[in-house]
């Protein structure tokens, strides 16, 4: 089994910030970490490899201070890393990250399972994965809790819908987005880490991976963040007395006036 799995740095949730100015997450001078749900496609990867064998690549995309997040993954058992680092892939919106990371999956090419966190904390959409499996032209399952075995060419795995606990296969290649339930992201050991810190990341830029530059960054983002503010909370109370039969017909009439009824 050859894997990908799709890794991004993200700030970390309790230090967010949006600049109000570009619509774009502060980065600058805020702790950053991997994306929380990547992690469990990494342990899903790892398990995946310790039962069929294989190897597993992580790719990112993000500026070279992405590397610490790769060093992370990497600490935790994955066996290459690739960053994908140009300034023309900055200010990208979900379809031109998307495009950007198929056409390096592209070049890494003979996979046979791409993984991804289920969504990022810092953009919350649950677009990537699907996205890069269609520019990838293969199926994919969203929100996979854990996997049941791989045989004569599919993957059995179990999908977590609401309430709902669903059982299905998948034709190989395919794509899977990753989300927490059964699944304990392993924590690195310090002789992981020291593995980690040996491995040398493979660097690509927009010409390297030979994508359309019209496609990528800001300039392939048909999206725009036009304004970011913080929503005023505020609720308006009436208080009504007397006879309940009273009450009923002013609080109707009160709804009439609102537009509800």
């Amino acid at each position: 089994m050859r894997m990908i799995v799709l890794v991004k740095q993200v700030p970390d949730p309790q230090h967010i910030k949006i600049d109000p100015k570009t619509g774009f997450v502060v980065r600058t001078g805020v702790p950053l970490i991997v994306n929380p749900f990547d992690l469990y496609a990494v342990e899903l990867a790892l398990r995946i490899k310790s039962e069929y064998d294989g190897e597993i690549i992580a790719v990112s995309m993000g500026p070279p201070s992405a590397e610490e997040a790769l060093r992370e993954v990497l600490a935790m058992g994955v066996d290459k890393a690739i960053l994908l680092t140009d300034r023309r892939m900055a200010g990208a919106d979900t379809l031109a990250t998307s495009y950007t990371l198929s056409m390096a999956i592209k070049k890494v090419g003979g996979f046979d399972l791409v993984l991804a966190g289920e969504k990022t904390v810092d953009g919350d959409t649950g677009h990537i994965g699907p996205e890069v499996a269609e520019f990838l032209g293969i199926p994919h399952v969203c929100y996979v809790s854990n996997y049941e075995g791989v045989r004569e060419g599919y993957i059995y795995v179990r999908a977590r819908y609401d309430d709902y606990l669903l059982r299905l296969k998948v034709k190989l290649p395919a794509l899977l987005t990753v989300t927490r339930g059964e699944l304990r992201p392993r924590i690195p050991t310090i002789l992981g880490r020291l593995r980690a810190s040996k491995i040398p990341i493979t660097k690509w830029n927009a010409d390297d991976i030979e994508c359309d530059i019209s496609r990528i960054g800001l300039q392939g983002s048909p999206t725009r963040v036009l304004e970011v503010f913080t929503p005023r909370y505020g609720r308006k109370c009436k208080m009504f007395y007397g006879d309940p039969k009273e009450l009923a017909k002013k609080f109707i009439d009160v709804l009439k006036e609102l537009g509800f009824v």
